[in-house]
């Protein structure tokens, strides 16, 4: 019996990026994949409308577009997508953000050798035997192999990224909603590292290529860089720290509506993806 995988693309104001995300779904990769959802987190430009106009010109692929009802960030966007995965009874979500740094090719193999079933999650890892980077600047990739140094010494095993937007998760190791309390920004993933220490999940890292040439970040690097320094001392402290609620804002159920009609929709203020 096959597995049932989701292949989940979160967006924000990525019009220039989406449609050549989702030209990386070809037959190969999808005779893997039972269904995709593009997840919307209220872009101001015309991402939905380009994913909507793409979905009608490629009947082949079974694609959904959800639009979050409210600005969750990247890391209530995961929420939403996981949620959708639990509840349609899926076995395993990939994840493949929507601004085309990251190429899903580098995971076909993975798919289909059906490696990922050994796993609890695989992540995709930018700094490590076998990867490429394309664009990215000797400082940002010498301040990545630090955190990920940093990292390895708190949980006890070899880092290789925090978060480079193509992984792939067992819907299984997501069943008690762990992760709910967890950032909504970008530091997410930083929290999901930690907690397959903390749940002793089983995880393994994998080479991909990566490429920055025309996405636009609205990371604030300094106030991220001490917000994460933070969190890993507490940690390294206390590994219970990853129990606690890193919210500001807490939501209750993260709900999103899904979008057939091809409608321009405002957004809801400054997100980070």
């Amino acid at each position: 019996m096959n597995d049932k995988i989701l292949l989940f693309i979160p967006g924000y104001n990525c019009e220039k990026q989406i449609i050549r995300v989702l030209g990386q779904l070809t037959p190969e990769i999808l005779e893997h994949i039972q269904e995709v959802i593009f997840v919307n987190n209220r872009s101001t430009d015309n991402t939905e409308k380009a994913v909507l106009e793409y979905k009608e010109s490629h009947p082949e692929i079974n694609l959904h577009v959800l639009r979050n009802d409210d600005n969750y960030n990247l890391g209530g966007s995961h929420k939403v997508a996981f949620d959708y995965a639990m509840t349609n009874k899926f076995d395993y979500v990939i994840v493949l953000h929507g601004d085309d740094q990251g190429d899903i090719k580098d995971i076909k193999e993975i798919l289909k050798t059906k490696e990922y079933k050994n796993y609890d999650c695989m992540l995709g890892a930018r700094f490590m035997k076998g990867s490429k980077l394309e664009g990215y600047s000797k400082f940002r990739t010498f301040g990545n192999r630090v955190y990920n140094i940093l990292f390895s010494i708190a949980v006890r095993k070899r880092i290789y990224d925090l978060g480079s937007g193509l992984n792939i998760y067992s819907t299984k190791m997501l069943e008690n909603k762990f992760y709910y309390k967890f950032p909504d920004r970008l530091t997410f993933n930083y929290c999901m590292i930690l907690a397959t220490h903390y749940y002793k999940q089983k995880i393994k890292f994998f080479p991909i290529t990566w490429r920055e040439d025309d996405q636009v970040s609205n990371v604030k690097l300094t106030s991220q860089a001490f917000n994460v320094l933070k969190m890993l001392f507490k940690y390294f402290v206390n590994n219970k720290y990853i129990e606690q609620e890193f919210r500001d804002k807490v939501i209750e159920k993260y709900t999103s509506q899904e979008i057939e009609e091809c409608k321009h929709n405002k957004g809801m203020g400054k997100n980070e993806k």
